[in-house]
């Protein structure tokens, strides 16, 4: 609870500034067109878009951060943690907002009292807007795996090769679970670790099991292409899978 408080105290501040800078910006419009920063009554409409853009800047701040930003807004991203759905995968467009309305729930009676008192006594701690959605606040994996990480990705560097090698839709991506998951991070692991006979058989028996998942003829590629298509789609899944409950 004292990741996700911090968090949500980072992100108040980030949108309290800029509520700040939207409401001076107003004064200074209306002071620009009326030449009196008392009166409001020449117009209102820098109002009442301030008003509008404050709104939805407050409610919308966190489902576009969680959805577009791998389930992280900047306080979240400061502190380690993120949101995932309960099965792992990386959240969705209707989780994120679904979760994000319940926040309504959640501030009530003041100051994310119920939000607080749920996830303190939840199992798994989550607020209610969590137990709705389906989803759970989990601390990215940190540590062991970094050596590791580094050195596929200057592997994938030096192939130069990114995630948008591989042109997979959303629902693709999401069949594959944490047994391939697992099987990627195996392959990660042993990658620099094989001989290269070894290398290439393990790479032949990946295939095998992953390509046709993904719509891919592994017979009409070479063992360079077919390698590099299990690193790409390791990157890929490590965004989907890598955390700590």
């Amino acid at each position: 609870m004292g990741s996700r408080a911090a968090a949500l105290i980072i992100d108040q501040l980030i949108l309290t500034v800029v509520n700040l800078l939207i409401i001076l910006l107003v004064f200074l419009l209306d002071y620009a067109n009326i030449g009196n920063i008392a009166s409001v009554t020449g117009s209102t409409m820098p109002l009442a878009i301030a008003v509008i853009v404050v709104f939805l800047l407050n409610w919308g701040y966190f489902f576009v951060a969680e959805f577009f930003f791998g389930g992280k807004t900047i306080g979240k991203r400061l502190m380690g943690i993120r949101v995932v759905q309960d099965n792992g995968h990386s959240i969705t467009w209707l989780s994120s907002l679904i979760r994000n309305l319940m926040r309504i729930v959640d501030m009530l009676p003041a100051s994310y009292l119920l939000g607080m008192l749920l996830v303190f006594f939840h199992p798994r701690h989550k607020r209610l807007g969590d137990i709705v959605a389906g989803t759970i606040v989990v601390h990215e994996r940190k540590g062991k795996n970094k050596k590791q990480a580094k050195n596929i990705e200057k592997e994938v560097e030096s192939r130069g090769l990114s995630k948008n090698d591989l042109n997979l839709d959303e629902w693709t991506i999401r069949s594959l679970g944490k047994k391939e998951w697992d099987l990627l991070k195996i392959y990660a692991a042993r990658f620099h670790q094989l001989p290269l006979e070894e290398r290439y058989q393990l790479t032949q028996q990946m295939t095998a099991a992953l390509l046709p998942k993904i719509g891919i003829d592994k017979n009409k590629k070479d063992i360079r292409e077919l390698e590099n298509i299990l690193l790409v789609l390791y990157l890929i899944l490590r965004d989907e899978w890598e955390f700590e409950w």
